[in-house]
């Protein structure tokens, strides 16, 4: 039986979460999480969020500059400039939803000074402000009247319907079609296209390929973040020592003990991740050793309990003690700045079709996201989003007519994951390797095709690796 809404939100992210909870109440809204709620990235993130409140000594301007200047001076300023404006307002929301962030003795709202910033302005609610957020923005969806949520769901395609989009929605193992009037892509990023992410395994970049197929434009796919201090453990799946550390006085230090950031950048510890991440493959080359090392033994380990509880008890279960031990880390990949290209309301180019988030290219960041900016980015372009929908009134199409489910029969080949994940750790790891890129873009393209033009049975790993072939085809498209 075919469902019918007014929106659909693929992706119960942050992004996700506060685009439904923001939209017009009187329209019927569908949210789709690809696993249970609470499974995003979002809900890993351990940063904090970037904001000026009432400070004497930080200013807006200043949270704008120090954005321009990780991100290359390459941002959309226009779009630099909402995110910025509307940061406070993003923070009162969350606290009228209950979030809670850190606090001083006084009461005031505690800020951390992080990498690429010039004061301290990063809230945090610990060392878990991702999975803070999205627990009470996920309790206010599910107490939302005209939110339905469907838990493992993705949708398999979409196709523009008369008024609106058509989609076809793998739910709990059973395809459904699904008309909606407005569609929000808020599916995440693309960290599983590597070998090694800080991303869940969520993150295979659905979206892109989605909003690819119904002809919108993508940008600056190449604009990878990698973040220098994951946990060096070899797991694919690595969870990552904050940089908020280095703000704390943790140190970064090379194989044979030494502090080496300062050669490099003046900034040193709270240089921006791009230049630490560069600096740590430099420094592996000089010394023909890859081993680095985070100490924040200088650090009590009362204050360690306090504000890196779940980071530490994660070293923990690995033998390792913050307070006393150097921890072996190594940079992974993190953060994709480019994606969906958007306008300053989040829509793609194509009418109806909006994104937010990690899948969507707003021109924020720039080349290199700024600490801080990416749950901001989240709240406040759900919010321009939300408004944009609401304003316009979209309601639900008319009915999309017979509906055929995919019918692909075949088994998909085995292990064509893990040569795209192979392919692009290789080719593209902080900076591409020339030869690499080229060999390892021709092998993408006939993944890519081979997985277009098959017969394959439609399952959720088909999407899934259909979508990291296209992804991997894009991002070494731009390197090339």
């Amino acid at each position: 039986m075919e469902e019918s809404f007014d929106a659909v939100v693929i992706g119960a992210g942050i992004a996700g979460l506060y685009t439904a909870l923001n939209l017009d109440p009187a329209l019927r809204i569908l949210l789709l999480a690809k696993g249970e709620m609470g499974g995003s990235n979002s809900a890993r993130a351990q940063g904090g969020l970037a904001a000026v409140l009432d400070s004497q000594e930080d200013s807006q301007d200043s949270h704008m500059n120090d954005s321009l200047i990780s991100g290359g001076f390459k941002n959309n300023t226009e779009a630099l400039k909402i995110l910025v404006s509307e940061a406070p307002k993003a923070v009162k929301s969350l606290l009228e939803y209950g979030v809670e962030f850190d606090c001083n003795p006084d009461g005031s709202l505690a800020v951390s000074l992080e990498g690429g910033h010039s004061h301290p302005r990063v809230l945090h609610c610990k060392d878990a402000t991702g999975w803070s957020i999205v627990s009470k923005l996920s309790e206010a969806a599910a107490l939302s009247r005209n939110i339905t949520i469907w838990e493992e769901a993705m949708a398999a395609d979409i196709k523009p319907a008369k008024n609106g989009f058509c989609l076809t929605v793998l739910y709990r193992g059973e395809f459904l079609p699904v008309t909606a009037g407005s569609c929000v892509l808020a599916t995440g990023g693309v960290g599983r296209v590597y070998e090694y992410t800080s991303n869940s395994s969520a993150a295979t970049g659905d979206g892109i390929l989605l909003a690819e197929r119904l002809g919108a434009k993508l940008r600056h796919m190449d604009w990878i973040q990698f973040h220098p201090t994951a946990f060096a453990d070899h797991q694919r799946e690595c969870f990552l020592l904050s940089e908020t550390m280095r703000g704390d006085g943790a140190r970064l230090l090379n194989a044979k003990g030494e502090e080496f950031l300062s050669a490099y950048d003046a900034r040193a510890e709270l240089a921006p991740r791009d230049v630490v991440c560069k600096a740590m493959l430099d420094e592996g080359i000089r010394l023909r050793d890859n081993h680095f090392f985070l100490d924040f033994t200088a650090a009590s380990p009362a204050f360690i309990r306090e504000r890196y509880p779940n980071i530490q008890a994660k070293l923990a279960a690995e033998g390792f003690d913050l307070s006393a031990d150097k921890i072996p880390v190594y940079p992974c990949q993190h953060y994709l700045m480019g994606g969906i290209d958007t306008d300053i309301h989040g829509e793609s180019s194509v009418k109806g079709l909006f994104a937010v988030g990690e899948c969507a290219h707003t021109g924020v960041h720039g080349s290199n996201r700024l600490a801080g900016n990416s749950m901001l980015e989240d709240l406040v372009f759900a919010r321009q989003i939300a408004e944009e929908i609401s304003e316009r009134g979209y309601s639900a199409p008319v009915k999309a007519g017979t509906f055929v489910p995919p019918s692909g029969t075949e088994p998909m080949p085995v292990g064509l994951r893990t040569e795209i994940r192979q392919i692009m750790q290789k080719a593209y790891f902080i900076k591409p390797d020339p030869h690499a890129v080229v060999e390892g873009f021709e092998r993408v393209r006939d993944i890519r095709s081979q997985l277009d033009k098959g017969n394959f049975a439609c399952t959720r790993a088909l999407i899934e690796a259909r979508a990291l072939a296209h992804v991997a085809y894009a991002i070494l498209k731009e390197v090339l």
